[in-house]
């Protein structure tokens, strides 16, 4: 064994052996590729000797400059031969940061000392997640009112999909936020979405089909034997020529519920890149260009957690589905 030596880098004290340190917080950790990994890839040699990461992580980083061979970049199927010297700056994972204030506009409908009703913009992600770590409507959230930080989820109670618009309610105090997902739960609080759907939807109805994930596809959901119960309403408002308008309102607030109900009708959701017919006739440009699923939650009622008194709120539909539907009359 070589003798372990001490040096000092910005005042700390360093472990040096071997040829190699293990660097104070914020500094590269450098390591010499040892002669019995020669010959393999670098991403193999990397996750042997540095255990603690997984080797994804560890390519992620080698991609984006984090780790270097000897001073300079290097990609993950690079041979190493031994000796070499590897950096590794070491990344928070996203996760880590995800909770963070950020300076992001809000259309905040109502607010008071226990909620806020606000109406989110397509486009906006409502929690942090995979892919999704910043400039979400939970960092927005937490730079209008920092005390949120001690609700759970910043007070979200429910959510609505990244291109679905329309209305959220936002408990302040952590009595509301018990209030409000017990509403939830009990099926009290009324949801009313605007569809525009593919095809002539015939009459009104109900559709009541579990929901769970696609056996097929781990990024969506389906109607399956195994699912959690699912309800949802809907009636016809508006018929076009390859479209219909759609009133839809939720019993139950299952993942991309309206989404997946609508589709298993044969009738998708105009612009859903995700629940789409394999076989449809070609679309009016109008219909085929909409860029998100034609789905907005238009009005939104419960129980003032601290009145008591029954609330309502209404958004009327975004700039672009008036605009598709203008184009279909």
């Amino acid at each position: 064994m070589n003798k372990a030596t001490l040096r000092f880098m910005n005042g700390s004290a360093v472990k040096e052996q071997a040829g190699d340190y293990i660097a104070p917080d914020g500094h590269p950790v450098l390591q010499t590729v040892p002669p019995d990994l020669a010959g393999q890839r670098l991403d193999q040699a990397l996750a042997r000797m540095f255990p603690e990461h997984s080797r994804s992580r560890l390519v992620a980083w080698l991609r984006q400059g984090y780790i270097r061979l000897d001073a300079r970049t290097a990609k993950p199927s690079e041979r190493v031969w031994g000796g070499e010297r590897v950096s590794v700056l070491a990344q928070p994972e996203p996760s880590a940061t995800a909770a963070r204030a950020e300076a992001i506009d809000l259309n905040i409908l109502y607010e008071d000392e226990a909620i806020l009703v606000l109406d989110k913009p397509a486009g906006l992600v409502v929690h942090p997640g995979s892919g999704n770590w910043q400039g979400t409507m939970l960092n927005a959230l937490l730079h209008h009112e920092p005390g949120l930080a001690a609700i759970p989820r910043a007070g979200i109670v429910h959510r609505l999909d990244k291109d679905t618009s329309g209305l959220l309610v936002v408990a302040k105090s952590l009595p509301a936020h018990t209030d409000l997902v017990r509403q939830l739960q009990e099926r009290t609080v009324a949801r009313v979405y605007l569809a525009l759907a593919y095809g002539g939807v015939e009459r009104e109805g109900i559709v009541e089909k579990p929901i769970g994930r696609d056996p097929r596809s781990r990024i969506k959901m389906a109607v399956v034997p195994a699912g959690k119960p699912a309800r949802t309403g809907y009636r016809v408002l508006r018929r076009f020529a390859q479209a219909t308008l759609l009133e839809c309102s939720l019993a139950t607030g299952r993942t991309h519920q309206i989404r997946v109900h609508m589709h298993s009708l044969g009738h998708p959701l105009v612009g859903d890149p995700v629940y789409r017919l394999t076989r449809r006739p070609a679309a009016a440009p109008a219909l085929a260009a909409f860029g998100r699923q034609a789905l907005h939650a238009a009005r939104l009622s419960f129980i003032h957690p601290v009145s008591r008194a029954e609330v309502s709120f209404e958004s009327p539909l975004p700039a672009d589905m008036r605009e598709l539907i203008a184009g279909l009359k």
